[in-house]
């Protein structure tokens, strides 16, 4: 499977996990959630197009994403407590085992576009 479409799936199972979770979140947070929700699937978007300057918004969207749910009292309160069940394991895979996973592929497939050569040869 080309880089880029693994970059695409899990930028798309973000969304997902994003969508499910975004009834679970403080009402008051609702646009930021689909504006973010929104960023997910156009990259996702982008992504699966092949546009060339899309690594860098994934980068710094999954580091926001991490960030942001690390700060946030609210949210490692869940995460630590699992109470309510639903919401800590809508965190923990779409906050951190995603976007982890987001900045392993992108990073791959970063190196792959940069450097072909490298990438054909170990393949």
């Amino acid at each position: 499977m080309e880089s880029t479409k693994r970059v695409s799936i899990v930028l798309v199972a973000i969304s997902i996990v994003g969508a499910l979770g975004i009834p679970l979140g403080d009402p008051k947070f609702i646009a930021q959630a689909f504006v973010l929700e929104g960023c997910f699937i156009v990259l996702a978007i982008l992504t699966a197009k092949n546009y060339k300057h899309v690594y860098i918004p994934n980068f710094i969207i999954s580091g926001i994403v991490i960030a942001g749910n690390s700060a946030f009292y609210k949210h490692i309160e869940i995460m630590t407590t699992f109470h309510p069940l639903y919401n800590a394991i809508v965190l923990i895979t779409g906050g951190y085992v995603l976007q982890v996973l987001l900045l392993i592929t992108n990073y791959l497939a970063y190196k792959q576009y940069k450097h072909p050569t490298l990438s054909s040869k170990t393949n």
